[in-house]
């Protein structure tokens, strides 16, 4: 099953081989990849092409629900999704140039708009890595809340980085939603 979301500004649909291309550059940038706990560094098409296949098997089988991220109408950011068989994982990233510019948050808002509301959802988990507080920010405009700190291996390093771990429950989200 294959689901496609929008915000005003972007479109949210399911990766695909064509996406390769504009998603090696930017997920290959290490100041993106140190960011994310199960990227190499260096990124290659190989790996792309690996992650394409993956991830249209998890979402045909229901296991994963990755977007890629499109301004309109087809400039390619990112991805963001929600993870069912990793516990409800919540995770994003947008290529360098794209940041600071609220589609993380934008793209996130819809993601868990679509994780409680469609997929029914308890509870979302997150984490953003010890020196990425601008992760911790968009997290927190999504309503997540800390909930402690641990360790998470981070291939692209090599290494074991300390992060801050966040969640996000289902009645927190319905009362920030009709605050809102």
């Amino acid at each position: 099953m294959s689901f496609i979301l929008e915000t005003d500004r972007l479109l949210l649909r399911p990766p695909r081989a064509a996406d390769i291309s504009k998603l090696v550059p930017l997920i290959g940038d290490f100041d993106v990849s140190k960011n994310l706990s199960r990227v190499p560094y260096p990124y290659t098409e190989d790996d792309g092409s690996a992650f394409i296949v993956t991830i249209t098997k998890a979402i045909a089988a229901g296991t994963d629900y990755a977007f890629a991220i499109l301004l309109k109408p087809d400039v390619f950011l990112g991805l963001c999704g929600v993870h069912p068989d990793r516990g409800w994982e919540f995770g994003y990233w947008l290529g360098k140039a794209y940041w600071g510019q609220g589609y993380a948050t934008e793209a996130g808002r819809r993601v868990v708009s679509f994780a409680f509301e469609e997929l029914k959802a308890e509870t979302l988990k997150a984490s953003w890595v010890h020196d990425n507080p601008a992760s911790g920010r968009v997290l927190a405009k999504l309503g997540f809340q800390p909930v402690g700190e641990g360790e998470i291996a981070c291939l692209s390093r090599g290494a074991t980085v300390n992060c801050h771990l966040v969640e996000l429950d289902r009645a927190t989200y319905i009362t920030r939603k009709m605050a809102a």
